[in-house]
C-alpha cells in the first residue's frame, strides 16, 4: 500500500486475524505483569509504583490509560478525564491496541537498551508519545479537535515530541530516545519504521495543503535528520544521521548528507538486502561511500 494511503487496519468481527491480534495482546500484558512481579520483589522501592500502574489493573489498556493519563495531567487537565478518554478510546479500537502491541515489540526487539516489556510501557516516552498522539489522532478525525489540540500540546510539553494530531502513524513504529522529534500535519508514517531523536518532517514555508513527507514502510531515519516537503521517502530506504532530505528518495537506497545524496550514485544507487527500520543498521554503506575520508 503506499505511503499516502495508509489506514488502520480494521478486520471484520470474529477473524482470525482479529483473535491472533487479541491473543498477542493478552500473551504481552502477562509478560508485562510477570516483569513487574520480578521487578517489585526485587526493587521493594518500586513496588508501590509498579502496583499502581501494571499490576493492579486488568488489561494493558487500562494500565496504559492510567500512566498517561497522571504522565500528561495538569492543574487544568485532571488525571481522571485523561484516564476516561484514553481507555474510551482504546477500548472501543481494536486497531489503536494492536498499533500498541507491535510498537512494545519494536521497542523490545530494535533497542538493545530496551531490558524488558514493563521498561518500555513506564519509561520510553517516544512509545508514550506515540500511543497518546494514536488517540489525538482519534479525536481528530472525530472532529473534536480544540480537544485534540490540547493532547499535542501537553504531549509536546512532557515528552519534548511533537507530532500534529492530523498526522497519520502506523504500527510497529520505534521513536528511539524522541527528543526533538517534530512530525507536521499532513506528514504519512508507514509500518515498522524507525525514527532517531532530533528527526524533522516538516514543510518548507507557510503554503497550505499536502506539504508534509511520505514515509514508507521499513524506512529507517537517523538522528537529526530533517525532511521537508511533500516528498516520499521509499519502503526500506535509510535516511542517514544528519542529512537533509528535499527530493523523494527511492526504496531500499540510502541518503546520507546535506543535501541528501544517494550511495551509489543517483544512475545506480546501492540498494538495502535488509528491512532498515528494523534492523537499524545506521553505517553499513560508509564502506561504499568514497568521500568517506579520515
Amino acid at each position: 500500500m503506499p505511503a499516502g494511503e495508509l489506514r488502520y487496519p480494521s478486520p471484520p468481527e470474529n477473524s482470525t486475524t482479529e483473535i491472533s491480534a487479541a491473543n498477542d495482546e493478552e500473551w504481552l500484558w502477562s509478560q508485562i505483569k510477570a516483569e513487574a512481579r520480578r521487578d517489585a520483589e526485587s526493587e521493594p522501592a518500586l513496588a508501590s509504583y509498579l502496583y499502581s500502574t501494571i499490576l493492579s489493573h486488568s488489561s494493558l489498556e487500562r494500565s496504559l490509560s492510567f500512566h498517561l493519563g497522571n504522565k500528561l495531567c495538569s492543574s487544568t487537565l485532571l488525571s481522571t478525564l485523561l484516564y476516561d478518554l484514553f481507555l474510551n478510546t482504546f477500548a472501543s479500537d481494536p486497531a489503536l491496541r494492536a498499533a500498541t502491541v507491535s510498537d512494545l515489540r519494536a521497542a523490545r526487539v530494535r533497542d538493545p537498551a530496551c531490558v524488558s516489556y514493563s521498561h518500555c510501557l513506564l519509561n520510553y516516552k517516544g512509545f508514550l508519545a506515540c500511543q497518546a498522539h494514536r488517540v489525538a489522532h482519534k479525536l481528530w478525525t472525530q472532529l473534536r479537535r480544540p480537544l485534540a489540540l490540547a493532547l499535542h500540546s501537553r504531549i509536546s510539553d512532557v515528552f519534548a515530541v511533537d507530532i500534529h494530531p492530523a498526522a497519520r502513524i502506523g504500527k510497529g513504529i520505534l521513536f528511539d530516545h524522541a527528543t526533538g522529534v517534530v512530525i507536521g500535519e499532513t506528514a504519512v508514517i508507514g509500518n515498522n519504521v524507525s525514527i532517531l531523536h532530533h528527526v524533522t518532517l516538516g514543510g518548507t514555508g507557510k503554503a497550505c495543503g499536502d506539504r508534509h513527507p511520505k514515509i514508507g514502510d521499513g524506512v529507517l531515519i537517523g538522528a537529526g535528520a530533517t525532511i521537508l516537503g511533500n516528498v516520499k521517502i521509499g519502503e526500506d530506504a535509510k535516511i542517514g544521521a544528519g542529512s537533509v532530505v528535499l527530493i523523494d528518495v527511492p526504496p531500499r537506497t540510502t541518503a546520507v548528507g546535506n543535501p541528501a545524496r544517494l550511495v551509489g550514485g543517483k544512475e545506480k544507487p546501492t540498494t538495502n538486502e535488509e528491512c532498515p527500520g528494523e534492523s537499524m543498521d545506521h553505517t553499513s554503506f560508509i564502506s561504499e561511500w568514497s568521500d568517506y575520508i579520515i
